[in-house]
């Protein structure tokens, strides 16, 4: 079976707190880079976006609960199978928000082990272009992650690269095209990710902790 006639599924997590987000606007630059990398290199790709903040009221009633409502479940889902990940989050006081991590807190073992993950943050100042480093690769790094070298970072004025950017700098453009080439790379020659089967049975004695053949 030829890469071409295996579609990936490319999920992006869009981690903003409003609307309109400049954490949105980047993460829709780098699904839309992620898709004609993949391409160029004869990979069909099906594209989802998660907007978090639409369900940040949900993952804290998991958080409480224990017990996902339908649309949580679909989320953590759609994550367990992708074939490859955008995180992109929004950066407040050195750190991403709150909600973010409770997805991370509540995806299943495993998740992401292995899978290839593009990292993308926004904040108002270039001050916090550290905080990719320091705290989202080492949160992606536990979870095993294969994460792409290069991260995306951009602040308010790389929204605006025409005017006032260094002769020296990369442009935000240009980051963007290096960080999916790295992405793509790591999704070419990789077999799609197993799905889950919505209709198999599910093993009861894993789940209740149970040994086979134990009482």
């Amino acid at each position: 079976m030829t890469a071409a006639a295996s579609p990936r599924r490319l999920v992006t997590i869009s981690s903003g707190l409003r609307q309109p987000s400049s954490t949105r606007l980047l993460a829709d630059r780098m699904t839309r880079a992620a898709i004609a990398a993949l391409a160029g290199a004869g990979v069909e790709v099906e594209p989802t976006t998660i907007e978090l903040r639409e369900h940040a009221r949900d993952l804290t009633t998991m958080m409480l609960t224990g017990f996902p409502s339908p649309t949580v479940s679909a989320v953590l889902d759609m994550v367990a199978e992708a074939d490859a990940v955008n995180v992109v989050t929004p950066i407040y006081s050195g750190s991403y928000p709150g909600m973010f991590k409770d997805l991370v807190d509540l995806l299943p073992e495993k998740s992401l082990a292995g899978v290839p993950v593009l990292m993308g943050a926004t904040a108002g100042t270039a001050r916090h272009a550290l905080a990719l480093e320091h705290t989202l690769r080492p949160l992606l790094s536990y979870l095993r992650a294969l994460v792409v070298p290069t991260g995306v970072f951009a602040a308010t004025e790389d929204f605006g690269e025409s005017a006032g950017t260094p002769a020296d700098a990369v442009p935000l453009s240009g980051r963007i095209e290096r960080a999916v080439g790295e992405l793509a790379s790591l999704v070419v020659g990789r077999p799609p990710r197993s799905r889950r089967d919505p209709f198999a049975v599910p093993d009861l004695g894993a789940i209740l902790g149970r040994a086979p053949g134990q009482e």
